[in-house]
Formats: structure tokens, sequence, C-alpha cells
């Protein structure tokens, strides 16, 4: 926990600040700065590349001066530049006079004016932020493929656990535990995919997307290539035609996705909730730990709850952000960088709710008395298998018959059902067949 974290009106900064302090390295203020003075260097370096005459007695080896520049941005820096914006009440052309100051320090100002040639805010913004998420990325993926890690040990372990199924809150036909892991690990890398197919797009194309004051001063060069050759060596993919700002479209489709993630985890903490509730797993118990205030038995399942709170959390940002930002009145308004600022909350939300629910499956035991002791009192649940295959022999109304056997609020065993087989007119075959039925074996592929 840092100093200051008692007095953090976020919990992201302050009570989970150690889950989260990692992502200061790309959404903070100071990495936005960071960030943009990064676009701002690279497009210079970009610039003295072309055909601009003024670059023709460029030194190569000053880029490597340049980079340094955000290389080694500090602390130290990041306040200088807000120091810059209070008087510039700007925060991209603060780090466009904070790189002139360099330049003149490099004994580079007669290039100078160069910086932020052509550009409006939004080109560094629009470039800057994307970047920023998808170099992220990198780590969420990893976060996610610990989550599914910890899944698939568990879908390996209860593999062969026969447990009851409950459709509509009821008994229904039995399902193996294992397989109830799998389904959650399908859905997550099923989504992962749809994800990983989304591009990280930029705008860079000036005031109003169409390179006017590009071609203006330099009708000859092929500023569309330009452009797309320049977001392509970021990783990025160029969009254009745009209005001022990028259209947010791709942004908008990662944000949904990663809200499609985190409520398939929501639902994999309702069941896991429910299964401790059903005592179907205990808990590790960690020493000194308190479930209640109140009552000492008991042992609550908090990472679930803590993680289904924080994903609840991030998806209402993620779906004002995905619904907001492709909405601009004309070439743009100010709402698209106000909201764009908050990207990094649902994912610092998003972040402790992931581990939170890796913490809450590493401390499952599974319950094997209780799973076993409720599917041996729901006999009934056999009902379908018997039925169906009392269909395949032609058997009239076989449906009819287990809905008059099974359907009376009467206690069904395993001796119901024996007995019912055998007032069955039915070859000697078909009822050694379907005697072999138990809930423990009925549990389908």
């Amino acid at each position: 926990m840092n100093n200051n974290s008692i007095n953090a009106i976020s919990p992201i900064d302050g009570r989970y600040y150690n889950q989260t302090q990692f992502l200061d390295e790309f959404f903070s203020e100071k990495a936005l700065i960071r960030y943009r003075l990064r676009i701002e260097v690279e497009y210079f370096i970009k610039l003295t590349e072309s055909k601009i005459n003024q670059f023709s007695d460029w030194n190569k080896n000053n880029n490597s001066k340049l980079r340094d520049i955000y290389i080694n941005f500090d602390d130290s820096d990041a306040i200088k530049v807000k120091e810059i914006e209070k008087t510039t009440n700007h925060d991209v052309k603060a780090v466009e006079y904070f790189l002139k100051e360099k330049f003149e320090l490099l004994d580079l100002e007669k290039y100078s004016e160069f910086i932020h040639f052509g550009l409006t805010s939004q080109d560094i913004n629009n470039t800057a932020i994307p970047l920023s998420l998808k170099e992220y990325f990198n780590s969420y993926y990893d976060l996610l493929d610990n989550l599914i890690e910890n899944l698939k040990n568990k879908a390996n372990e209860y593999k062969d656990i026969a447990m009851l199924a409950r459709t509509h809150g009821q008994p229904a036909s039995p399902t193996r535990l294992g397989k109830e892991f799998e389904v959650f690990i399908v859905r997550l890398e099923e989504q992962i995919k749809h994800l990983e197919k989304i591009p990280f797009c930029a705008k860079f194309g000036g005031a109003t997307g169409n390179f006017n004051a590009h071609h203006v001063a330099y009708p000859k060069i092929d500023w569309k290539k330009f452009a797309k050759s320049f977001v392509s060596n970021l990783g990025l993919e160029l969009s254009y035609p745009t209005t001022q700002i990028e259209h947010y479209d791709n942004l908008a489709a990662i944000f949904d996705n990663l809200k499609r993630i985190n409520s398939i985890i929501i639902d994999l903490n309702k069941d896991m909730w429910l299964y401790i509730s059903m005592d179907y797993f205990k808990q590790k118990i960690k020493k000194g730990e308190i479930g209640s205030s109140a009552m000492p038995h008991k042992v609550n399942p908090i990472d679930f709850e803590n993680s289904e709170g924080n994903l609840g959390v991030a998806n209402s940002i993620f779906n004002h952000l995905s619904s907001k930002l492709p909405i601009s009145r004309l070439q743009r308004d100010l709402t698209d960088s106000t909201v764009l600022r908050n990207i990094g909350v649902p994912i610092a939300h998003t972040v402790i709710g992931i581990n939170s629910t890796i913490k809450g499956i590493k401390k499952l035991l599974v319950n094997t008395e209780k799973i076993n002791s409720d599917l041996e009192m729901n006999w009934i649940v056999i009902a379908e298998g018997i039925q169906t295959i009392l269909r395949r022999e032609g058997f009239p109304k076989p449906y009819e018959a287990l809905k008059e056997l099974t359907r009376n609020n009467q206690e069904i065993n395993k001796k119901t059902f024996t007995v019912f087989i055998e007032d069955l007119e039915i070859s000697d075959e078909i009822k050694k067949e379907l005697k072999k039925i138990s809930p423990f074996n009925y549990t389908g592929i």
C-alpha cells in the first residue's frame, strides 16, 4: 500500500493499489504524456525520412537522442509538462513546447517548427491512446491465460465427478463437475479469439482529417501513404477518411468484447458462489482469517463476490465508453477526450476482478460427500433416460408413464425405479439395460 492510499478516493489507488500499480505505465497522466511525446518524436523522425528539403542535412544520429527523450521520461519531466500546461491551458500543446525546449538543448532548434507539423491534438491522442491500450493488452492476455489455466486444472481434477445439474434451480439430468468448468474455458477462449481480431486504429490527418495543412505545404507528398506507414510502424491501423477524430467504432468493439469477457467471469462467479452455498465446495481456510464478524463458523465466498462487484463496475464504464465514443457532433466535440481519460478505470476494476476470481478458484475444495448425497436423493433425474430408451423401443406413451411415476411429490429412489421397470411389458434384456442407469453414470459424453 502506498503512503497516500488511505487518502485515495478510488479503491483503485487505495485499497487495491498493489494490484493496479502496474497500470500506471499505460493509463496514468504521466503515461499519457509519455505516449503523446513518443508519437510527437516518432512523427518528427518520420518527417525527416520524407522528401522535405528542409531535412536534407538531417543527421540520423540525432534520432536516438530524440527517442531518449521519451524513453528516459521521468516524474520531473511530467511535472515540467504540467507546469507548461498551466500557461497553455492545452495538454497537447504543452507536450509540443516541452519537446521544443529539448530540441533547443540538443542544438536542434532550427528544426523545431516541424514538431507537431500540420497536426491537430487528436492526431496525437488518437494514436497515443490506442497504442497504450495495445501495449497493455500483453498483460491482459497473460491475466486471462492465468485464469484459464486455473480453470483447466479444476476441469481436469473434477473430470470424473458426477454431479446433480439444475435447470431453473430444479434437479435436472446429471452432469460432470469438470465439464462445468470446461464450459467457461470455451466461452472465454472464444471471446479472446474475437478480441484478437479487432484492430487498434489510429487517426492521423490534420484538423478535419483531410491533410489540409500537410497538402498545402508539400502537395507532392502522398500524405495518406505517409500516415499509413507511420501508424503501421507503431503496430496500429490507419482509419481513413475521418473527421478530426478517429471514429472509435473498433475501440467501442474492444470495450464491448472486454465487457462480454467480464460478463462470462461474472457468470462463473455466481455459479461458484452457488456451489459453495450448496456445500459442493468448501474453501481453504487461511489462518487468522475472519469469515463473519458475528458468526464464527462462516467462511464467506468473498473472492467471487469481490470479483462480481468489480467486474460490474468495469462493465458499466465499458458500456458508457462503447456507446458514447462513436458519437460526436459534426467533425468533433470535446466529449471523446473527456471520457477517454477514464479507460484505465474499468481496466483496473477488471484486473482486480479477475485476480479475485483466480484467488477464489485456488481456494476451492470439492465436497464429494455432499455431491454424492444429492445424487442419491434425486434418482428422479434418470426418468429422462428411461423414457428415451422406451421411445427407442416403441413402448406406448413412455413420457406419460414416467410423468405419472415421478410428478406426484412422492419420494423417488432406486427401489422405485426397480419396481417400475419390472412391471413394464418389455424384454428382460431391455429391463437389464434400464436398471444399469443411475444418477452416478447418467452423465452423457
